[in-house]
């Protein structure tokens, strides 16, 4: 009995120098219980999604999913950025490009691709001619992640709604995947950007939809590596050649 109080001693003993000054119940609760603990996280994870998948769904248009995504509170994400980052150029475009989440700037001006990688972008798309406001432009995840730092596995999960919806109601004829993230995002694939850009894969919207999807590299990552430029040249004259053939360029141009 003395050693179980000593025992005792020293956990209020920690307790007090570790500042715990409070309970959070006058119920002792078992934290490492298995069956609470999953059903406990469980329910985190497939609340927040269901929510974002409800939110999205009763969009009929663009304006009402950007209006929804607005007033949605389930990621974290919102919170730590200034701005919703919903989209830019023209919807109903042949092409839409995709990115993966916000930088400083993009949230700033709540606006996809602007700063530097912006610049890249639109010179990009003025070398298959092109311009800013003849594509539409968004992004996987609409708030910057602090520091700029990859998005979680929940994160990513609570956004997809938004984004699967968006490519519904927007109704491309192609997309373009701007960086890693947002061609695993879009394409399922597994390894890396540079294994996959320059291949043609096939997205399936929930309406039975598929669009041609070309895995590009991001232009950040290009501002960092500008001897990969001539790979992403290369993935956009395969973007140009599709759109061509597709009688999408010259509509687009007159």
């Amino acid at each position: 009995m003395l050693k179980l109080y000593l025992s005792y001693a020293k956990l209020l003993n920690f307790y007090k120098i570790a500042g715990v000054n409070i309970a959070l119940s006058k119920t002792p609760m078992n934290r490492f219980s298995p069956t609470k603990t999953k059903k406990s996280n469980r329910a985190n994870i497939e609340t927040p999604i269901k929510k974002a998948q409800q939110a999205a769904g009763q969009a009929q248009t663009l304006e009402e999913l950007k209006c929804n995504l607005q007033k949605f509170n389930e990621c974290q994400l919102k919170f730590t950025a200034k701005n919703t980052c919903f989209s830019d150029g023209t919807p109903g475009s042949a092409l839409m490009l995709i990115g993966e989440a916000p930088g400083r700037y993009e949230d700033i001006q709540a606006l996809p691709f602007v700063g530097l990688s912006g610049h890249l972008l639109n010179r990009m798309l003025s070398a298959i001619g092109l311009q800013r406001e003849q594509v539409y432009i968004a992004n996987t995840i609409p708030w910057r992640p602090p520091g700029n730092r990859i998005p979680t596995l929940m994160e990513i999960e609570v956004c997809r709604p938004f984004i699967h919806r968006q490519i519904e109601l927007a109704c491309p004829k192609i997309l373009v995947a701007l960086g890693g993230q947002a061609a695993k995002f879009l394409t399922g694939a597994k390894e890396g950007i540079l294994r996959i850009r320059g291949k043609w894969y096939v997205y399936q919207t929930t309406t039975g939809l598929k669009i041609p999807v070309m895995p590009t590299l991001h232009p950040a990552y290009l501002l960092r590596t500008p001897s990969l430029k001539k790979l992403a040249w290369q993935d956009f004259l395969m973007v140009k050649m599709w759109l061509h053939h597709a009688g999408e360029l010259n509509k687009k141009n007159t």
